[in-house]
């Protein structure tokens, strides 16, 4: 069986979708934002919230967008693609939401995202996948420090 391989307008139609995902979300439009997903996909939010849906996702998204993240914007810092197949791709960018009044994003507000695009026949790429999580690493935290400074290192069992 010969393996099928993407596309070559593929990978930026991926690009536009993660493009399209911040737009929608700078416009503070929830149904928009949600309709970049599949109807059955899954969202879990950098608290562990577990969203199931398109449905789910624009109702999350729509106090959000109307008041706490209100004019918030959202940054791409890097991303990568790697298909899967032809019809599925992984995605892995590093990111964070900037306040209205934000330039630069904060270090505490850094997440990593994981998302899974596939392609839905006529309509293209959608998301069916999307897991935030903070920006946290180890090594960067106070006890990581202390473990650094003290050469500790840990031994195999």
């Amino acid at each position: 069986m010969q393996k099928k391989t993407p596309h070559p307008n593929d990978e930026a139609a991926i690009q536009g979708l993660i493009q399209e995902l911040g737009e929608a979300w700078d416009r503070g439009d929830a149904d928009a934002y949600a309709s970049l997903f599949t109807e059955d996909a899954d969202y879990v939010v950098f608290d562990g919230t577990h969203l199931k849906g398109r449905q789910e996702i624009a109702e999350a998204h729509r106090p959000l967008f109307d008041r706490f993240m209100k004019g918030s914007r959202l940054v791409t810092e890097s991303s990568s693609l790697r298909f899967l197949s032809p019809d599925v791709a992984l995605i892995h960018s590093r990111g964070a939401i900037l306040r209205a009044h934000q330039n630069h994003p904060s270090s505490r507000r850094l997440s990593v995202q994981t998302m899974v695009a596939v392609r839905e026949g006529e309509k293209g790429w959608r998301l069916a996948a999307f897991q935030n999580t903070r920006y946290r690493p180890f090594a960067r935290t106070l006890l990581g420090r202390l473990l650094a400074l003290a050469h500790f290192t840990p031994r195999p069992g």
